[in-house]
């Protein structure tokens, strides 16, 4: 497994629990907004770990039982990683909680996740509605397996989050009813700020985030589809 980032401490990337954050190197899409456009490419980046390896993130996570309480894996798209089972595993097997990041675009090696019962958390990216997915990510994608993605998580019987990173230049305000009728009735669906401090393509670095009005409308319409729906 290639890893390209690790944070040792984060209140914020798993809700309500004390987490640590591994960042696994590559990824599929080509988001121009990307916020961690570093960890884009499958080649490792080398001074966002200082070198760590899967083994010494393990040994860390084995010395901070009762210190912290779970375990985030992000990326890049940690599906790709054809090790990744193994460390969610290896994590579980320490008591931990194991949270999945995931653009959702890999159902099949989704699936083999869930029934390994070494994930109690999903948080699946919906980039936009269906029609504009390759505008979007900058690359070819197959629709059926996001709507596949979308049903495994909601039919797993674990908790799950779906967010959508709200760049104001990429989104009409139709996107938001389509999205709702992709995953109607989920429990949480998350709306997040586009905040211009990185980004894959260097244009949208001066490119202006949602009003608090804008954001408030989608929420709105959102909260029409979802059980429940958050801006972070």
């Amino acid at each position: 497994m290639i890893i390209g980032g690790f944070q040792r401490f984060s209140l914020i990337d798993y809700p309500d629990e004390i987490c640590a954050v591994v960042f696994t190197q590559g990824c599929n899409f080509r988001c121009p907004y990307c916020h961690n456009p570093e960890l884009v490419s499958l080649r490792r980046t080398g001074s966002a770990t200082g070198g760590l390896e899967h083994k010494e993130i393990l040994s860390f996570l084995d010395r901070r039982k009762g210190k912290l309480d779970a375990v985030t894996v992000t990326g890049g798209e940690p599906l790709l990683q054809s090790g990744l089972g193994n460390f969610l595993s290896a994590v579980k097997g320490l008591g931990y909680l194991v949270k999945l990041d995931t653009n959702g675009s890999l159902p099949s090696r989704l699936e083999k996740a869930i029934q390994s019962k070494s994930i109690d958390y999903i948080a699946m990216d919906i980039k936009t509605s269906l029609d504009k997915y390759e505008y979007v990510i900058r690359r070819k994608v197959e629709k059926t397996e996001i709507l596949d993605s979308i049903r495994l998580i909601m039919d797993s019987g674990l908790d799950y989050e779906f967010r959508t990173t709200v760049v104001r230049a990429l989104f009409e305000k139709d996107d938001f009813y389509k999205i709702g009728q992709l995953i109607r009735n989920s429990r949480l669906y998350v709306l997040q700020r586009f905040v211009p401090s990185k980004a894959l393509d260097d244009r949208f670095l001066d490119m202006r985030g949602c009003s608090d009005e804008e954001i408030n409308s989608h929420k709105e319409i959102m909260e029409g589809f979802v059980q429940r729906c958050v801006v972070r």
